[in-house]
C-alpha cells in the first residue's frame, strides 16, 4: 500500500514517538536522530531490552554478529560469533548510551488514536502525548500463548510458559514434558537435557525444519539471506537438497522429514528450527519426541495418539501474540491473524504516518532486518517531515 502523506503538524515541536525499547525501536530512534528528527522511546519496562532480560540464560543470537548490530554502532568483537543473551542486553544498553537516545521508563501506552495530521497516545497515569508520527515497536514475542487445554486447571504438576524459563536447576531430577518444537522449544528441551532432568519429552504437532546453524563455517543466516526472495517452490527444492546432505533422518525417532518445503512453511509463519544441541540429545535417547498434547485428565497429560504420561513438570514453549488489538486495532490496520497488514517504510492507507517493526519473522535474522527498516523508517518520516 502507498503512503499517504502527512499534511505540515500545526505543532512542530511535537516528537515522533517509538512505542518500545527493544532492538527494532531503538533502531528508528538512532536512525531519526541521525537525520535531525526528535524521536522519544516510551517503555513501559524500567529498562531498554526487557523481552531480552527475560529470556533463558543459554540463549545466544541464531545469527552471527557481523549481521546482527543495529545502525552506527557495532557488536564488539569479544562477544564472539554467536552473541550471548547478556551481552545482547549490554549492547543495547551501550546503543542507547552512545546514540544519546531519548527514552522514558515506566510509561505503557494503551492506545494510540489519529488527532487531525498528529497522533495522541493515551498512556500510562492518564498521559495523552501528541507526536507527529507514531512508530510501533513493542515486539514478536510480546504476550505469551497458553493453550487453553482440556483440564488444564486440573493439573497438579508444575505448569509454565516457555517465557518463564531460566535454566534447568528447577528441573534437576524431574520428568519435564516441552511442549512445542520452534527454536525455543528445542533448546529448552536440549538445555534440560544436558542440565540433570532425570526425563525429557518433547511434544510436537508440526515437525519442522531443522538446519544447522553453520556448515563448514557458513552461516545458515547468510543462506536464508541469499534465498529469501527466490521463488518458493525453488527454495523448497534447494532446502530438500541441504536437508538430505546436511541433517540426519530422525523419522526413527518420531521426526521425520516435514511434508511440506522449507519456503513454504515459513510463508505460513514457520521458520526453521537452528539445532544447537536438539539432534545429538535425540539421538542419545535423552529427548524423547512423543505427540502433541490435546489436554490434561486425573493428574496425566493426554496426548494425540491416546497415550497418557504423567511429567512431573510441562514447559509449553506455545509462542506469542502480538497482542496489538487494545493499542491499535479500532485503526483498521492489523490483518485477522493480529498483525499488522504493513510493515517497515509502509504505513497502512488508513493511517498515515503509523510504522510497525518488528512483527515479521524472517530467515535472515529479525536484527538484520530491524536494522534495514529501522533506516527506511527514518529515510521516510525525515522526508515526510521535510516537506
Amino acid at each position: 500500500m502507498a503512503t499517504t502523506p502527512l499534511a505540515p503538524s500545526p505543532q512542530a515541536d511535537h516528537p515522533v514517538y517509538v512505542i518500545g525499547a527493544g532492538p527494532g525501536g531503538l533502531a528508528v530512534a538512532a536512525a531519526l536522530r541521525a537525520r535531525g528528527v526528535r524521536a522519544v522511546v516510551l517503555e513501559k519496562s524500567d529498562a531498554v531490552g526487557a523481552s531480552w532480560r527475560a529470556h533463558y540464560d543459554r540463549l545466544r543470537l541464531h545469527t552471527t554478529r557481523r549481521l546482527s548490530a543495529l545502525p552506527g554502532l557495532k557488536m564488539p568483537r569479544s562477544f564472539g560469533r554467536w552473541v550471548a543473551r547478556a551481552d545482547v542486553v549490554r549492547y543495547l544498553e551501550k546503543y542507547a548510551e552512545k546514540h544519546e537516545l531519548e527514552i522514558v521508563t515506566g510509561v505503557e501506552v494503551f492506545r494510540v488514536e489519529r488527532a487531525g495530521a498528529d497522533w495522541v497516545l493515551h498512556a500510562t497515569g492518564g498521559r495523552r502525548l501528541t507526536g507527529r508520527a507514531v512508530v510501533v515497536a513493542t515486539g514478536y514475542n510480546h504476550t505469551p500463548r497458553l493453550p487453553d487445554w482440556p483440564g488444564r486447571d486440573t493439573y497438579k504438576g508444575r505448569l509454565d510458559h516457555a517465557r518463564t524459563y531460566r535454566n534447568p536447576e528447577p528441573y534437576t531430577g524431574k520428568d519435564v514434558l516441552v511442549v512445542g518444537i520452534g527454536n525455543t522449544g528445542a533448546e529448552i528441551a536440549a538445555d534440560l537435557a544436558d542440565g540433570g532432568a532425570a526425563r525429557v519429552r518433547l511434544a510436537v504437532r508440526t515437525v519442522p525444519h531443522i538446519v544447522k546453524r553453520t556448515t563448514a563455517g557458513w552461516p545458515a543466516q547468510r543462506s536464508g539471506i541469499l534465498v529469501r526472495r527466490l521463488p518458493t517452490a525453488l527454495v523448497d527444492r534447494l532446502g530438500a537438497v541441504a536437508a538430505r546432505v546436511g541433517t540426519p533422518d530422525l523419522s526413527a525417532y518420531g521426526l521425520p522429514r516435514p511434508d511440506k518445503g522449507l519456503a513454504t512453511r515459513q510463508r505460513e509463519g514457520a521458520i526453521p528450527v537452528q539445532d544447537v544441541g536438539l539432534i545429538a540429545a535425540v539421538r542419545a535417547g535423552k529427548v524423547e519426541v512423543v505427540a502433541a498434547v490435546e489436554g490434561f485428565e486425573d493428574g496425566e497429560v493426554l496426548l494425540a495418539d491416546g497415550t497418557r504420561i504423567a511429567p512431573d513438570a510441562v514447559i509449553a514453549a506455545t509462542g506469542y501474540r502480538r497482542a496489538l488489538e487494545p493499542l491499535v486495532g479500532h485503526l483498521g490496520v492489523l490483518d485477522g491473524r493480529g498483525h499488522p497488514v504493513v510493515h517497515g517504510a509502509r504505513c497502512p492507507r488508513e493511517a498515515p504516518g503509523l510504522y510497525f517493526t518488528g512483527f515479521t519473522n524472517p530467515i535472515s535474522g529479525m536484527l538484520r532486518e530491524l536494522a534495514i527498516d529501522a533506516e527506511k523508517i527514518a529515510r521516510r518520516i525525515a522526508r515526510q517531515i521535510a516537506r
